[in-house]
């Protein structure tokens, strides 16, 4: 394989490419401090499904939300470095609703709502050490992202990454191309430069 070079940083020539598309190496870029593959986390798996369970519940515990709040809260506490899916979320929402431990409420349009039930309490108080280590491992990872780029910079560095990837993936680039897009990745750099 041969070692290709883009913004400065050495990548592999991978995923099937060929040479000369144009973006080699930039699902490797970095560029600064915190802002290269380490954000990464975030496609992993950080708490296990009976770790939800808690964060679910004590989310909840403190005023009703429905799924996608919770997903949004989740994001926010871990400081961008973990944004749970819908298809986590929402089997969980179930499981909690069967055991009797959360309950649908009426939400604004077609969103259901959930409350904590007495069970859903008298189980987080039984559980509470497990729970505070839950929200201790959260504190932990939004610690670690304290020098990192904010949420919404990381999303639209990926929006980025995979817009100029899925590009490649088409096929060689002509210059008139290639010119339009270095032209719009320059003007933001400018305009990022310039505040």
């Amino acid at each position: 394989m041969r070692n290709r070079k883009m913004f400065g940083h050495a990548h592999r020539h991978r995923h099937g490419r060929g040479p000369g598309d144009g973006f080699e190496g930039f699902e490797e870029m970095g560029g600064g401090r915190g802002w290269g593959r380490r954000h990464r986390r975030r496609r992993g798996r950080i708490f296990e499904q009976g770790d939800l369970r808690f964060l679910i519940l004590g989310l909840i515990a403190e005023k009703l939300r429905h799924g996608y709040e919770i997903i949004k809260a989740i994001e926010e506490e871990t400081g961008g470095a973990y944004t749970p899916s819908p298809g986590v979320i929402y089997p969980t929402l179930t499981l909690l609703e069967e055991m009797g431990q959360i309950a649908a409420t009426e939400g604004d349009g077609n969103r259901k709502q959930f409350a904590i039930t007495a069970e859903g309490e008298a189980y987080l108080a039984e559980n509470r050490s497990a729970a505070e280590a839950v929200k201790a491992r959260m504190r932990e990872v939004a610690s670690e992202q304290a020098d990192r780029p904010a949420p919404e910079i990381q999303r639209a560095i990926e929006n980025l990454r995979n817009v100029l990837y899925m590009r490649g993936e088409r096929g060689p680039i002509d210059r008139d191309e290639a010119k339009r897009i270095a032209e719009t990745l320059d003007r933001a750099a400018r305009d990022i430069e310039n505040g």
